[in-house]
């Protein structure tokens, strides 16, 4: 953990690709995943698309290295008027945690949604990531639903 520092968040752009592959990577081994070079192609595509409702944002640090990422899905839904925000991903450094960048990178998302008239923002977690969710308990509301999911062969 480090201690608090400035963080600054700000929407990706073409040059943050480097930055952004890196810290996406580290998140894909986290979650001891791999995914194809053919996605993460297709991912950075859509996040820098304006026709797309997909949306990133990059956490930088006071001395300007980037040590987080965050990404949201603006999306319809039945349950309200208004589109509702989807929070998909969120990883920060792990030398970086506990300073403050993960709970900007989600006020980050609030802010966005809120400002395209979001009704609410939402997300999921591992159920082993005892850490994150000890933010997620301070600053939101657990819905408690969980998540089942069967996988589309192709």
């Amino acid at each position: 953990m480090t201690n608090a520092c400035s963080v600054n968040i700000n929407p990706l752009i073409q040059a943050d690709e480097q930055d952004w592959r890196r810290l996406w990577g580290a998140y894909q081994r986290f979650y001891a995943v791999e995914l194809t070079e053919a996605i993460h192609t297709s991912t950075w595509s859509r996040l820098l698309d304006p026709v797309v409702p997909i949306f990133g944002a990059i956490a930088r640090d006071e001395n300007g290295v980037a040590i987080g990422l965050v990404h949201h899905i603006r999306h319809a839904t039945c349950w309200n008027t208004a589109d509702s925000c989807y929070l998909q991903d969120l990883y920060v450094d792990e030398g970086s945690r506990g300073a403050g960048a993960g709970r900007a990178l989600i006020t980050h998302v609030v802010d966005a949604a809120a400002e395209y008239g979001a009704a609410y923002v939402h997300w999921l977690t591992h159920e082993a990531n005892a850490r994150a969710m000890r933010l997620y308990d301070d600053i939101a509301t657990r819905s408690g639903f969980v998540q089942y999911r069967i996988a589309i062969p192709g």
